[in-house]
């Protein structure tokens, strides 16, 4: 696979620079669609939505990373992974301004469906381009500083919701990060260069390869379980301390910003972690831990309900560095940006979208808590599938 003029993978120091470039990339894609859980209570009280139509707008959008991930061989094998990372940033500028001409709960479904498929195109060259630039033993880093965008959207999102909320519309909220988007677009265009190397088209060989490993399909339960305790959760947290605990919602935003605040440098930690005990350790560590603390939030109340709103997002985010370094070790490098485009938005799917549809169903059918409660349960018995994976010893040299 050396034809692909693949880069030459360095030490991490050397590379912080693009890492840091692909980490905005990748937050702009996260933000754009995750700033619609600190503004869906006032979304939903304007479009007079009932808590499950709340939550089927996160569905929307991992159907559309579902799709679009499926198609990013073909994009990137043509573009690059450069050009793919250009075209997704650029369709998530376009989507949010597009979204602010329009009211009603089809065009946010419609909305964030494009917004996930943006998604689905740009996270898979984001990892294939940064595993290629890195040496492995600094994978765990490189990731922990690429997953610093989850936690940064899920930190800014609700205070940028709080400050402009007192004096525009939910609809320019989204207008300001569709420029945003759009001008991170046109600098990368112009100044960046990294991940000018072709992906790998979806071939049949390819993809009987990667479906018949046992290992990829208990990394997608594993990302579910990731993705469904941290965004999933963060999805109708909001709604859920409004409703059921009668928060405010500047107090509930402001407390769900603050309480991701510790996700910013738990990632290094984690990255730290991984690269220490190893890829497997770390994953049934956390998921166990995140598991129980997931149960506590849906059990408890008052000034214990607050310390474990700031524990929970605290314990979930490490699992990402070492869950993405175990996704990148279960095949070889001319599989991974087709492993990558296609597990996790297929965990997405799962605690991305069907997981905050649930809660929401379940919040309106009984209570927000309940379903919380029984997702920690779900969390924590799962945590114990991480050792049936097979991660790869001996990689072959390519991106």
């Amino acid at each position: 696979m050396m034809d692909k003029s693949c880069p030459t993978p360095e030490p991490f120091k050397a590379m912080v620079g693009n890492i840091l470039f692909l980490t905005l990339l990748f937050f702009v894609a996260f933000i754009s669609r995750y700033i619609f859980s600190p503004l869906m209570p006032v979304i939903k009280d304007e479009l007079a939505l009932t808590h499950g139509q709340a939550g089927s707008v996160f569905l929307f959008g991992s159907i559309g990373a579902l799709v679009a991930s499926v198609c990013s061989g073909f994009v990137s094998s043509r573009l690059t992974h450069r050009g793919t990372l250009i075209l997704s940033t650029f369709l998530v500028g376009v989507t949010l301004l597009a979204l602010t001409s329009r009211s009603s709960l089809w065009a946010v479904r419609v909305a964030m469906l494009v917004l996930g498929m943006a998604a689905g195109l740009g996270l898979p060259s984001n990892i294939a381009t940064i595993t290629a630039l890195v040496n492995r033993q600094d994978w765990g880093k490189a990731l922990a500083v690429q997953q610093l965008a989850p936690p940064l959207s899920l930190v800014l999102g609700p205070l940028l919701a709080v400050a402009l909320l007192a004096i525009f519309s939910w609809q320019i909220v989204l207008a300001c990060l569709g420029v945003f988007a759009l001008v991170v677009s046109f600098v990368f265009l112009r100044f960046g260069k990294t991940g000018d190397f072709l992906g790998d088209a979806p071939s049949l060989s390819l993809a009987k390869a990667i479906l018949s490993r046992k290992s990829f399909w208990v990394m997608i339960i594993l990302f579910a379980f990731g993705m469904g305790g941290q965004v999933g959760i963060y999805a109708m947290l909001p709604l859920y301390l409004v409703t059921e605990h009668g928060m405010a919602g500047e107090f509930a935003n402001t407390l769900l910003g603050l309480s991701q605040i510790s996700g910013l440098f738990m990632t290094f930690f984690a990255g730290w972690m991984t690269d220490r005990i190893g890829e497997k350790r770390a994953i049934f560590s956390v998921l166990l831990a995140s598991g129980i603390a997931t149960i506590l939030l849906g059990t408890l109340s008052g000034a214990w309900l607050v310390f474990v709103v700031f524990l929970q997002p605290a314990l979930i985010v490490c699992y990402f560095p070492a869950g993405f370094a175990a996704l990148s070790r279960i095949v070889q490098p001319n599989m991974r940006s087709l492993a990558s485009a296609w597990a996790p938005p297929m965990a997405f799917l799962l605690g991305g979208g069907l997981f905050p549809t649930a809660l929401g169903y379940v919040g309106q059918s009984y209570t927000f808590g309940l379903g919380i409660s029984i997702a920690g349960c779900i969390i924590v018995l799962g945590s114990a599938l991480v050792f049936l994976l097979t991660l790869l010893e001996k990689l072959e040299e390519g991106c």
